[in-house]
């Protein structure tokens, strides 16, 4: 029997006033998409109180792709959500490239070191696909920090594990051979589906893991056919398959 399919944070709905939000405005500049707050991690054990404040409290915007959903430099008085699409988080070298720092995928936050220091955007983050986010005053956002024992765990927990992660990262990046930090960064996004398969789901374009891991495009593309060759990785439809975890573990290490 196959297991019932996990609702979306963001389905279409016929109700023009639904409170809950969404893609195309109408005349009165309502959207037609519901949201489904319960569906957000750090929202989904909140009171019914507390989730009826959110919910008055979020605006709802749709950015096309490439679009700056997040200037650095910008003032930090939201908290964001990605509803549905894909983000990444970039900053800008003294020379002018952009290096990829992570990337956000439906369900995830983001913007939540300046609205906790009040201070202004430490990164960017851009649209690679049509997105839609969720955006949170910083007033309600610390309120729920300071009154919601179930976010503030959810938020301690994913700030130690924000810091891990970049600490991952910048061992990556200091790795001097390209085919092994490609090796390396595929090994770090990869997670679990199942029991026995690994995957890289929402696979970031060629060109976004070469501005993320600092190569170039045709030496991504060149070191995932070889492990499309030797049976490592499988592709399929804007994800990658890892069939042998132990061998890209191997290759990422040796």
């Amino acid at each position: 029997m196959n297991e019932p399919k996990k609702k979306r944070i963001v389905e279409r709905t016929n109700k023009p006033d639904d409170p809950a939000a969404a893609d195309e405005p109408d005349a009165n500049g309502q959207f037609n998409l519901q949201i489904h707050l319960r569906q957000i991690p750090l929202l989904k054990d909140l009171n019914d109180e507390e989730m009826a404040r959110v919910r008055a409290d979020l605006r709802i915007r749709q950015y096309a792709r490439r679009d700056v959903v997040l200037q650095k430099g910008g003032v930090g008085d939201t908290l964001l959500f990605l509803l549905s699409g894909q983000l990444q988080v970039i900053d800008i070298t003294e020379d002018g490239r952009a290096i990829g720092l992570r990337l956000l995928s439906p369900g995830e936050f983001f913007g939540e070191i300046a609205v906790i220091n009040g201070s202004v955007r430490s990164a960017s983050v851009v649209a690679l696909t049509p997105v839609l986010v969720a955006l949170l005053p910083r007033n309600t956002a610390l309120h729920l920090f300071s009154h919601s024992p179930s976010v503030a765990m959810q938020m301690l927990k994913f700030l130690a594990e924000k810091v891990q992660r970049d600490s991952q990262f910048r061992a990556l990046l200091s790795i001097h051979n390209t085919a092994k930090r490609i090796y390396s960064f595929i090994d770090l996004i990869k997670e679990k589906e199942g029991d026995d398969v690994e995957v890289v789901k929402n696979m970031p374009t060629h060109q976004d893991i070469a501005n993320m891991i600092n190569t170039s495009r045709e030496t991504v593309t060149r070191t995932l056919l070889t492990l499309v060759q030797q049976g490592i990785i499988k592709k399929g439809t804007h994800r990658l398959i890892i069939v042998k975890p132990d061998a890209l573990k191997q290759l990422a290490q040796t």
